[in-house]
C-alpha cells in the first residue's frame, strides 16, 4: 500500500492531479490504531493527503477476516462516494492473486472464481483499479527501499488461524 500510494502520488503530480491515502482500522489489533496514525504521518510528510476510517461497532467471532473484507470495502467505497472520488486504487500484488485463485480453487470455485482479481472492477459510483497487481511484494519493498520510505507488515498477514497466512 505505502509503495502504490507513492507510485499514485508521483503519477498524479506529473498530471496535475494529487492522491489521498485511506487507512482502515479495523480495530481488531490493540496496536492498530497507533499503526494508522504512523501512516498518516508518513503520508503527510510525502504530502499526501490521508484518512483513517475506522470500522466501529461490534466484530463476529467467526468469518472475521471475510467481514473485515467486507467492511473495508464498504468503508473505502462509501469514502469515495462521499468524496466523489471516481477511482479507489488499490494495493492488491502478483502474490494476493495467486493466493486469491489457490484460495478460490481449494473452495471448489468455478471457473469465474478461478480467474483471480479483474484490474479493473466498476462497483457502482467506483472503480476499483488494480496497478501494481504485477509486481511482486519483493519488488514493492525494493521500491520503497531505494527512496528509502519506511513502511508496515500487516502481522494478521502472518496469523495462522487465517487461512490466507496458511497457503503463504
Amino acid at each position: 500500500s505505502m509503495a502504490l500510494c507513492h507510485l499514485a502520488r508521483d503519477w498524479a503530480a506529473s498530471r496535475g492531479g494529487r492522491v489521498t491515502a485511506l487507512t482502515v482500522d479495523h480495530r481488531l489489533r490493540p496496536d492498530s490504531a497507533a499503526e494508522a496514525a504512523r501512516v498518516g504521518d508518513w503520508m503527510r510528510a510525502a504530502g499526501i493527503d490521508h484518512h483513517v476510517l475506522a470500522w466501529t461497532g461490534p466484530k463476529p467471532q467467526a468469518g472475521i477476516q471475510q467481514a473485515a473484507r467486507d467492511t473495508r470495502y464498504r468503508l473505502l467505497c462509501g469514502w469515495c462516494r462521499e468524496a466523489a472520488v471516481l477511482h479507489l486504487l488499490l494495493a492488491h500484488h502478483r502474490c494476493d492473486q495467486a493466493e486469491t485463485v489457490l484460495h478460490r480453487l481449494l473452495r471448489a470455485s468455478g471457473t469465474t472464481g478461478l480467474s483471480g482479481m479483474a484490474p479493473i472492477v466498476e462497483a457502482g459510483a467506483v472503480r476499483l483499479l488494480r496497478p501494481v497487481l504485477d509486481w511482486s511484494p519483493a519488488e514493492l519493498r525494493a521500491f520503497l527501499s531505494e527512496r528509502q520510505v519506511d513502511w508496515l507488515e500487516d502481522p494478521s498477514n502472518r496469523d495462522q488461524r487465517f487461512a490466507r497466512a496458511r497457503l503463504r
